[in-house]
């Protein structure tokens, strides 16, 4: 089994991975930090993982990724995804979730940690993955509000 971390490279998903570590070394269990990159850069510009002047690639954000998570997790695995334009109708959260939720089973996750700071409150955030995540219960899932 394995502890899954969505990693968008936030303070919150540092901090998940964080935890994931000190959970990994009480259960033994394996880390996969996931970082889901659309292919949207507008949407990678929000993010920080591009400036203004910089062209989008995917492989690009996806070593800075792996950069980060090595920094903060040197013993985890790292794998990145580009979601699936499945439906014209879902948005881009709605298809980061369904990403993390097939990673999830894929990788046979004993817990997914999510950093979200709007993730189970009582009411769910349009943008936030965590409570669409939390939902599904193959896996227990620990969400991280504070870095």
């Amino acid at each position: 089994m394995v502890l899954l971390v969505p990693f968008d490279g936030s303070a919150l998903s540092k901090a998940a991975l964080t935890r994931a570590m000190e959970f990994a070394d009480y259960r033994d269990e394996d880390i996969t930090a996931l970082s889901v990159i659309p292919d949207d850069a507008a949407y990678a510009r929000e993010r920080g993982w591009l400036d203004d002047t910089e062209e989008f690639d995917t492989e690009a954000i996806a070593d800075r990724m792996r950069e980060q998570v090595e920094s903060v997790a040197p013993a985890s695995s790292f794998r990145y995804e580009v979601p699936e334009d499945v439906s014209s109708m879902a948005s881009t959260t709605t298809d980061i979730t369904r990403t993390i939720r097939e990673v999830a089973h894929e990788e046979g996750a004993s817990i997914v940690f999510i950093g979200s700071e709007n993730a189970g409150r009582v009411s769910t955030p349009v943008c936030s993955v965590g409570s669409p995540v939390s939902e599904d219960p193959e896996y227990d899932v620990h969400i991280v509000r504070h870095p």
